[in-house]
């Protein structure tokens, strides 16, 4: 059994506008379907039963477009920022009652066709409060952003990047409630790199090094490249 999967899918996707006007971004055409179908079908392969979606802006379109997730034979949750944005960490701090003692989470524009099975395993050996998966960049997609050595993040910083950050973060991690600790009962918003970089100071975040590159739809450019990959995929099944 799967750990469940919190999807993150509040943001108001700026960078897509005006695209992103009147559709949400998990909602856009991807390959002739909304991009939200291609993701849970792949977290569906990878034994995933449960996933809670985090929404924000335009959220009520996910709810009416995916359902409860019987068509998929799965169950989905759905939990809403409210009138502001409660940003990527306080999104999960409200999602935390229905998440269970660890989930997986990623975010709504990702592809990521990774071993999440070997993830959660590697999460679980580390006998730490989170894991965040990572991939040997050297800027190729973007920015490098994280140190990784020894099976551990030693640094992860989206702003202050230097040459000994070679890898970058992949877009999957877990998490237990206990790396929220700090924040209980605040309903100021909350950043997800600020538990992370929390975790990593007490020595509590666990790395993963995928070797696949990822594919988002976070801009014009991914969500083409997105387009391309996913097209062929359709193309080339039976």
């Amino acid at each position: 059994m799967s750990l469940p999967v919190a999807v993150l899918a509040g943001g108001l996707a700026t960078r897509l506008q005006p695209l992103t006007a009147q559709v949400p971004k998990i909602l856009l055409d991807v390959a002739g379907r909304p991009f939200a179908e291609h993701q849970i079908e792949l977290l569906k392969r990878n034994g995933v039963s449960t996933v809670v979606f985090c929404l924000g802006h335009l959220g009520e379109q996910v709810v009416a477009a995916l359902g409860d997730g019987q068509r998929w034979q799965m169950t989905f949750r759905f939990v809403s920022d409210g009138p502001r944005l409660a940003g990527t960490g306080g999104a999960l701090l409200r999602a935390l009652p229905l998440l269970g003692s660890a989930f997986f989470v990623m975010y709504g524009d990702s592809y990521l066709e990774c071993d999440f099975g070997a993830i959660e395993q590697r999460f679980h050996a580390s006998r730490r409060s989170g894991l965040m998966t990572v991939h040997r960049n050297n800027d190729r997609w973007d920015r490098s952003n994280v140190e990784y050595a020894d099976g551990l993040i030693v640094r992860y910083d989206k702003i202050n990047r230097d040459a000994s950050m070679r890898y970058i973060d992949y877009g999957l991690g877990v998490l237990t409630p206990e790396a929220f600790a700090p924040w209980a009962g605040d309903d100021q918003p909350l950043d997800l790199a600020a538990v992370y970089q929390r975790l990593i100071a007490s020595g509590g975040l666990a790395g993963y090094e995928v070797p696949e590159r990822f594919y988002e739809i976070g801009s014009i450019e991914g969500l083409d490249e997105t387009r391309v990959l996913l097209s062929s995929r359709q193309g080339s099944s039976p």
